[in-house]
């Protein structure tokens, strides 16, 4: 036993220093009044008390809502149709699953610099150039309230879709031929083995992209910042882009209230993890109910 122990020792003293250490830090300064400069002061549960009374917060978890919500849900859908379309052998389709898993692979800052420059309100903007191209009044993408959420949607469904396709494909192929070839000589429809076979065996796998897609979808940063931050707050026009994640970054690194942003970290930790709950409850292939 004391071997064991001996190779495990140097990983738990990283784990500790680097991962342990910082979690319970964390949740010390979500008490406190800090920032960076003077040393913590307890304050009990005030920065909670600010924090669900700030407009702000609300606006920026109802911004991040409907992110999770629309992501989660388009990403599952679009993923699960393009894997059930090129989960083949043939080389169209392992080109196609290629083209579709790109954007997951090429994702970052340079590729929302492009997605900028694609929805620039100017002329040089490639949509709008498109627009004037046909006679059409030009839009303004990135200056549009209204439109901030639908772009932000539309640009995580295009970079993550593929990779949940490539997940989809691999539970399709762990799916045994024999259950299709029974079922079709029982005079099954396509769309009947869809629904009778492919998705409950797919149950694992759906449950995996829903709980992954939702903690990633509720970190969401790179996207608002990027394309919608200002000088003024990383929230854009009106906070019409403004998340979670941004909303703790503007009050942590911008205001220097580090222990406010320690308690919206924590906020937004109990969310995920309530929320991971509820998608293991419900989506537990395993699970029986007892009377």
């Amino acid at each position: 036993m004391t071997m064991p122990m001996l190779m495990l020792a140097p990983f738990m003293v990283l784990f500790a220093a680097f991962v342990l250490y910082p979690v319970v830090k964390s949740l010390y300064l979500s008490f406190t009044d800090f920032n960076a400069i003077s040393p913590p002061k307890l304050n009990g549960i005030s920065n909670y008390t600010e924090l669900f009374s700030d407009p702000r917060f609300y606006k920026a978890l109802g911004n991040t809502t409907i992110f999770v919500v629309a992501v989660v849900a388009l990403n599952t859908a679009m993923g699960l149709l393009l894997a059930v379309a090129f989960g083949g052998q043939r080389a169209w389709d392992q080109f196609m699953r290629a083209v579709f898993f790109l954007p997951s692979v090429a994702g970052g800052i340079a590729i929302l610099a492009v997605w900028k420059w694609i929805l620039n309100s100017e002329g040089y903007g490639v949509l709008n150039a498109a627009r004037h191209s046909f006679g059409l009044e030009p839009i303004s993408w990135l200056g549009t309230p209204n439109l901030t959420l639908p772009v932000l949607i539309a640009v995580a469904v295009w970079g993550g879709m593929g990779g949940t396709m490539i997940l989809f494909v691999a539970g399709l192929r762990s799916i045994p031929n024999d259950l299709y070839e029974a079922a079709a000589i029982d005079g099954a429809t396509a769309s009947t083995r869809f629904w009778k076979i492919t998705l409950p065996l797919l149950r694992p796998t759906l449950l995996y992209v829903t709980i992954t897609g939702t903690i990633g979808a509720f970190q969401v940063f790179n996207e608002p910042y990027v394309m919608f931050g200002t000088v003024s707050g990383p929230g854009g026009l009106l906070d019409s882009a403004l998340t979670l994640v941004s909303y703790l970054y503007d009050r942590g690194f911008s205001h220097f209230q580090l222990g406010y942003a320690s308690a919206v970290a924590w906020v937004l930790f109990i969310i995920v993890f309530i929320l991971t709950l509820i998608n293991l409850r419900i989506g537990d292939p395993d699970e029986r109910k007892v009377d």
